[in-house]
This record gives structure tokens, C-alpha cells and sequence, in this order.
């Protein structure tokens, strides 16, 4: 598999990631054997970058990853940890806390259930309102003169706080929805990283399964947190799934998948982006891996574009009370 550098000061790692996420939260229930057989797969096929998060199960993605990669060669896999999120016993979201000592024991926690000595890019999940970013990155700076971190990233941040945290030192990549449904990025932010050579990892490049070709609206379970989305919602969903079908038509001029263009696609915006797939069983990655063999034309990127023009998606990305305290959701200010 081709590599992508994650910025101008961050490690080349595979041109698609994993993102382990779904194996341990947030999609329903979750198969632990499938999920390592899944994380295995992906390595063998050249996958190296795997994205967790330390809430993500409260814990459970990170020692899964850590027991799938026992026996494996560490310098293989690069491992980015997203931290901050707070959570209770139910599983609810109690806020952010970057606080430097904060910082240095969530680091601690995460190295110890992943049973490595390092994480290769570490992250807060999101900016906590009331630490300066600057604090923040300092801190994880320390742990990178101490050996436990590699690299530094951002997560869902806008331009003013990229351009801060970039000052204290140098950010790798920033972690953020990127999907033909969800084109914020194209404003202002993807400018700013590329102007201080910072990548992207991009998330959501299926739209959370609603551009995949396998959503139907009967399939949340229960515990499914897209119910609670507002693409998913009545009202909503019908005009989301039509734009599927667009996607699904242009994907047959292929013999592709909707996924697979969807995946190409986001990769076609520049070899500074690396978009990490949810798989969580092997037959979604092998799916997901066969968008390397797909080659966008100028006439299909066309025909993307005007199926998908910007703010083309019916409802917003994360429930409004999120997009309130989501950094990068706030405009730049102006200098």
C-alpha cells in the first residue's frame, strides 16, 4: 500500500486508516473476535495507522487494539489516541478537560491499556472551553521530550486555534469530518493546515454508513447513536438517501461500490488526507480497500461535484447542541 504523510512534521503511514471506534461504541453491539480479525486484516493488507479514542468504550477500544497487536511489530503501526472526553456510568458526556496534569495521566492510562511504550500522534478530542490551547499542546509536548508521544494532533478544531496550537509546536494533522455529505473544511480550514503543512485524517468519509450502500432506515438498533443524528432523522433521511442513490448510479459507471467512490473520493482531494474507514468486519474492509483501485476522472469528479454540491446534506453532521461546542464549527476571525 502507497503512503501518505500526516503533514510536513508527522510519520508516513498507509494511505487509508483504520478507525476503531465501532468496534467498541457508538454503532450497536460489537463482535471483540470480529473486531480484532477485522484490525489483523488491516494490518496485513498495509494498513498502519489505527485511530482510537480513550473514551471509546470507556477504554475497551484501547485494550482491544492493544491485545490484537500482541505479537505484532510495533514499528508497523502507528497509533493516534484521541483524549478529554469525559463520560459517566451510563455512558453520557460530562465535557472536556485538557488541563495539563489531565493530559499527562489520560496519556498514562492509554499507554498502559495498549500495552505500548508510545503513541504516535496524540490529540484532544475536542478544545476544552476553558484551557487555553496553548496549555494544552504544551503539555503534550513535555510527554514528547519524555518519549511517550511521537506527535501531536488537533481534533475538530477551526483556523484560529490551529494557528495557536501550531506556535506552541509543530501539529502533525488534523482529525476531522471530511465526507462528499459533510464539506465544511473547504471554507477556511483545510487552507490554514495546508498553508502550515498540516495533514488530515478524515473521518466520516461514509457519512456514518449513510452514503455507503448498505443504510436502510429500519437498521439503527437501539443503542445506535445515529438515531439521535439529525442527517438520520425523519424528515431528513429520505432526502439524504436520494442523494445516495446518486452516488450509487455514478459508483455503477465503475463497477464500484457507493463506498468505494465515496472513500476514492475524499483520498482525490489531496495526498495530504489520509481517510479512515470504520470498518468493523472484514467484509467492510475489503470493501473499503478496494477504493484504492478506484480511479476518478475529471468527468466523474465533475459528476461528483454536482451531485454533491457543498451543503447539499439534509440536517447537520452532530446534533445542534454538539455544533455549539464544537470549535470548528465557529467562523475564523478575520485579521
Amino acid at each position: 500500500m502507497d503512503t501518505r504523510k500526516l503533514g510536513s512534521t508527522g510519520p508516513a503511514v498507509s494511505q487509508l486508516g483504520l478507525g476503531c471506534m465501532g468496534m467498541s461504541d457508538f454503532y450497536g453491539p460489537t463482535d471483540r473476535s470480529e473486531s480484532i480479525a477485522t484490525i489483523h486484516a488491516a494490518l496485513e493488507a498495509g494498513i498502519t495507522l489505527l485511530d482510537t479514542g480513550d473514551f471509546y468504550g470507556m477504554g475497551h477500544n484501547e485494550m482491544l487494539i492493544g491485545e490484537a497487536l500482541k505479537g505484532k511489530n510495533r514499528g508497523n503501526v502507528q497509533i493516534s489516541v484521541k483524549f478529554g472526553a469525559l463520560r459517566d456510568r451510563a455512558y453520557g458526556f460530562l465535557g472536556y478537560d485538557s488541563r495539563p496534569a489531565a493530559v499527562k495521566n489520560f496519556a498514562a492510562y492509554s499507554l498502559q491499556r495498549l500495552g505500548v511504550d508510545h503513541i504516535d500522534v496524540y490529540r484532544p478530542a475536542r478544545l476544552d472551553p476553558n484551557v487555553p490551547i496553548e496549555d494544552t499542546v504544551g503539555a503534550i509536548a513535555d510527554m514528547i521530550k519524555a518519549g511517550w508521544i511521537r506527535h501531536i494532533g488537533l481534533s475538530e478544531v477551526g483556523s484560529d486555534t490551529i494557528r495557536r496550537a501550531h506556535k506552541v509546536h509543530p501539529i502533525a494533522d488534523l482529525q476531522i469530518e471530511y465526507s462528499l455529505l459533510s464539506r465544511g473544511i473547504e471554507n477556511d480550514i483545510l487552507t490554514t493546515c495546508r498553508e502550515l503543512g498540516i495533514g488530515i485524517s478524515a473521518y466520516g468519509v461514509l457519512a456514518r454508513g449513510l452514503i455507503s450502500g448498505h443504510w436502510s432506515k429500519d437498521r439503527a438498533g437501539a443503542k445506535d447513536f445515529r438515531l439521535l443524528s439529525p442527517r438520520f432523522q425523519a424528515g431528513n433521511i429520505d432526502a439524504n438517501l436520494a442523494l445516495a442513490d446518486r452516488l450509487r448510479v455514478i459508483a455503477e459507471d465503475f463497477g464500484a461500490s457507493p463506498a468505494q467512490v465515496a472513500i476514492a473520493w475524499v483520498a482525490a482531494q489531496g495526498t495530504d488526507i489520509v481517510p479512515l474507514v470504520g470498518a468493523r468486519r472484514r467484509e467492510r474492509l475489503t470493501e473499503a480497500l478496494g477504493a484504492l483501485d478506484v480511479k476518478l476522472t475529471d468527468a466523474h469528479l465533475a459528476a461528483l461535484a454536482s451531485a454533491f454540491p457543498p451543503g447539499a446534506a439534509a440536517g447537520g453532521r452532530y446534533p445542534e447542541e454538539h455544533l455549539r461546542h464544537m470549535d470548528s464549527e465557529k467562523p475564523a476571525t478575520v485579521s
